[in-house]
């Protein structure tokens, strides 16, 4: 065992090396496109379908999917929990590309929009909502990252026991700020292909090994042996876990599938990837190719943890639901040959690359709404003569924070994305959508679905924290406790913002025909 563990570190560091090298070598390449804020923060808008649609895919899968999500619904509810990554494909991927990409891309070249919070100012005339949308990013985006980081850290702390998880995180954050530093979003554009790439053949090795293992039983016997999974004390059985519709577990799952799928729709670093795009015939391309990389990820993801239960004979491991994953691999990929040590290792890197990708988009939209959004409008004399300068220093200063944030004792990975995911998505999905849809909303009830989705969120969970507080010895246990309904918490936030819009809309003023035709004006490109 110890010389089979030796053989897979071995590998693993061979593999990461090989991998780093190619991360710096595209960074370094992608250096001299960045010599503007267009080309830093867009790629100068010209980057294609397949590179738009990976860009997409590898920043809305990171480890976390993986560590977190799969491992603990795929625990707990079942081949049910597949049903959140084919959601993931259709709504979040298929419905997004086809009702928002066009439009967002049309308006925010009119506008001239390099960040949401740009996109906010101009659609609606008010600086105070760029500074107000650039605050959200940057403040709720760091436990965002956070998450990113514990997902992959768990995973390589299970192969190299005697390195630290925070040595891992470390490495990740480095890694990352060179290449984002060196080649802002065209950098992080081509890395997100190559690891694009890595994911998907790391997802169908993960598959392949994982149903191979003899408890498992191969494709022909694993339902039938998920169906006699008995009760381990957790009063979840092979009915629960063969259930096509999650069993007792159906509303959970529909809750998270909407936060998942629908949650995209308001996230910065995810709709930026539509201002990039090049033209419109590779917003149609790209559409298809993001929809079919996120239903290989998303399925294969939780297809792999509703397995987990067999591989690991029913029984939870230290370190509960985020050690599901990391555990089912090692397990399944044991045997002490070289086949099995590399797929292991690829499958590594696949998680390696997944977390990247998320951090670096993750980032980008944080520095730039500081360095684009929030220092120009309050320091007025502000010239943007070092902009470029200013940017590159707040994506090492976020990646920094981020890392400082995710070495706190925070064991919680889903429960922390889903409430960034809803108070960030639940903030600007109302506004954002109706902007670009709507020439009847107003800047009132844009203003009114930003606020009152973040309030859902924020009272909630004050409400929750202090009610739970009673029976906790801490805030921090009592929070913990509230954070369970986080993806509660962010489909309500969505929906309030959704539905505050038009409403307040409807009875405040509106804007003057001149300003909506010079902001829906349309692109000589436009089909």
């Amino acid at each position: 065992m110890e010389q089979n563990l030796h053989q897979t570190q071995t590998v693993t560091v061979i593999a990461l090396i090989i991998f780093a090298l190619i991360m710096i070598a595209i960074g370094i390449f992608s250096a001299r496109k960045t010599k503007t804020m267009d080309g830093f923060l867009l790629g100068g808008r010209k980057i294609g379908a397949w590179v738009s649609a990976f860009a997409y895919g590898t920043s809305y899968f990171s480890a976390v999917i993986f560590v977190g999500y799969a491992g603990q619904h795929g625990w707990n509810i079942g081949l049910g929990s597949i049903w959140i990554g084919i959601g993931n494909a259709i709504f979040g991927c298929l419905l997004a590309w086809m009702l928002l990409a066009k439009r967002t891309r049309t308006m925010t070249h009119t506008l001239k929009s390099k960040t949401m919070p740009e996109f906010f100012e101009g659609r609606f005339n008010s600086t105070k909502m760029k500074v107000f949308a650039a605050i959200i990013i940057f403040v709720f985006l760091v436990p965002y990252s956070a998450a990113v980081y514990k997902g992959l850290g768990s995973m390589f702390t299970t192969i190299f026991p005697t390195v630290s998880v925070n040595t891992w995180m470390l490495v990740i954050a480095v890694l990352t700020a060179i290449y984002l530093v060196l080649g802002g979003y065209v950098a992080t554009a081509y890395t997100d292909f190559v690891q694009g790439i890595i994911m998907i053949v790391g997802v169908f090795a993960m598959v392949v090994a994982i149903v191979k293992n003899p408890n498992v039983g191969g494709f022909s016997h694993f339902f039938s042996n998920l169906a006699s999974v008995a009760d381990n004390g957790d009063k979840i059985t092979g009915a629960q876990l063969t259930s096509w519709y999650g069993g007792a577990n159906w509303k959970f799952l529909c809750v998270n599938i909407l936060l998942t799928s629908f949650g995209t729709w308001g996230l910065p670093q995810m709709v930026s990837k539509y201002y990039a795009v090049k033209d419109i015939k590779s917003i149609h391309k790209a559409t298809v190719i993001s929809t079919v990389f996120a239903l290989i990820i998303g399925a294969g993801a939780y297809f792999v943890g509703s397995l987990s239960r067999l591989v690991l004979n029913n029984q939870l491991p230290e370190g509960g639901v985020d050690a599901v994953i990391p555990n089912t691999l090692l397990t399944a990929l044991g045997d002490p040959n070289i086949v099995t040590t590399i797929i292991l290792a690829v499958i590594l890197i696949l998680l390696l690359s997944a977390s990247m990708s998320t951090l670096s988009s993750i980032v980008l939209s944080s520095a730039s709404a500081i360095s684009v959004d929030l220092i120009p409008a309050v320091n007025k004399n502000y010239s943007g003569k070092n902009q470029m300068i200013l940017t590159r220093a707040l994506c090492l200063l976020f990646v920094a924070l981020s890392y400082i944030f995710a070495t706190g004792n925070i064991t919680i990975i889903v429960n922390i994305m889903s409430f960034s995911w809803g108070i960030v998505s639940g903030c600007f999905i109302g506004p954002y959508i109706w902007g670009i849809y709507s020439k009847k909303t107003t800047k009132a009830g844009a203003w009114a679905g930003m606020i009152l989705g973040f309030l859902t969120v924020a009272v909630t969970t004050i409400v929750l924290t202090s009610m739970n507080n009673a029976s906790c010895d801490t805030v921090y246990e009592a929070f913990k406790l509230a954070a369970k309904k986080a993806p509660e918490m962010g489909v309500a936030a969505m929906a309030v913002s959704l539905a505050a819009v038009p409403v307040v809309s409807m009875f405040t003023k509106k804007y003057d025909d001149k300003f909506l035709d010079g902001v829906f004006a349309k692109n000589a490109d436009e089909d």
